[in-house]
């Protein structure tokens, strides 16, 4: 008889595959110390290709099970949860599809380290705006909440990847402020990948702000230029928008 799936079996799986040893610098790695931004999340250490094909079992869990893994603690275990909810979202109809969006919008709150939020914002939130009205990123990106903040610029990786860049450019001139090197490391991300599919574009945008950008925003929004190009764009001489 086949074992049934449940989210006890999952997390009995999760358990097995612990690694202490590994979980102690993949806390220090992920920041869960007093005052750092995971503070108090628990790792078991597993790594991430071992989590996900545990999670992947489980794809059919019910929304109320992933509820109660992304209540835990437990990084590995929310983690998992939003794997599932991924290939949930991605299998789904539209009204699947769109209970999981409000599910997903709901549970930010447990969308709380930078790996969590890049792994599902894009395959999920990204993937949703494709085809829906985009104020929601607008709303995150003045939130509070420095993950809610960074699931607004993630997200717009997917349209930019679609080729899509407004709302990837106006997100990253909301968020060009914010004091968060997290932040700042996703808005050049974003940025980066916008210059691939504009580069015109992407030089206009860095010398109209480039008083204001944090430097870590910059150097990642330029990696693809030669090494000379970016040296004079750090200091502020973007020869390609003249």
């Amino acid at each position: 008889m086949e074992k049934k799936q449940t989210k006890a079996h999952l997390e009995r799986e999760l358990k097995a595959a612990a690694n202490a040893a590994r979980a102690v610098q993949v806390a220090r790695y992920f920041k869960s110390g007093k005052g750092e931004y995971g503070e108090g999340d628990v790792f078991l250490g597993i790594p991430v290709p071992a989590m996900r094909r545990i999670a992947l079992k489980y794809r059919t869990l019910a929304l109320a099970d992933l509820q109660k893994l992304l209540n835990s603690r437990i990084h590995d275990h929310r983690a998992a949860a939003l794997e599932i909810l991924v290939v949930q979202y991605a299998r789904g109809d539209k009204k699947q599809r769109q209970e999981i969006i409000d599910f997903y919008l709901r549970n930010t709150s447990h969308i709380n380290n930078w790996d969590l939020v890049d792994a599902s914002s894009r395959p999920i939130l990204g993937e949703h705006l494709k085809t829906y009205p985009r104020r929601i990123l607008r709303t995150l990106a003045k939130s509070e909440s420095l993950w809610e903040r960074r699931i607004a610029i993630v997200s717009t990786m997917t349209l930019v990847w679609a080729g899509e860049l407004d709302d990837a450019m106006q997100i990253a001139e909301m968020l060009l402020d914010d004091k968060h090197d997290l932040i700042h490391k996703a808005v050049g991300w974003v940025l980066r990948e916008a210059g691939i599919k504009d580069r015109a574009r992407l030089v206009a945008f860095l010398e109209k702000h480039y008083a204001r950008m944090p430097r870590t925003a910059l150097r990642y929004a330029i990696e693809h230029f030669p090494l000379e190009q970016r040296k004079k764009m750090l200091k502020g001489n973007f020869p390609l928008s003249k």
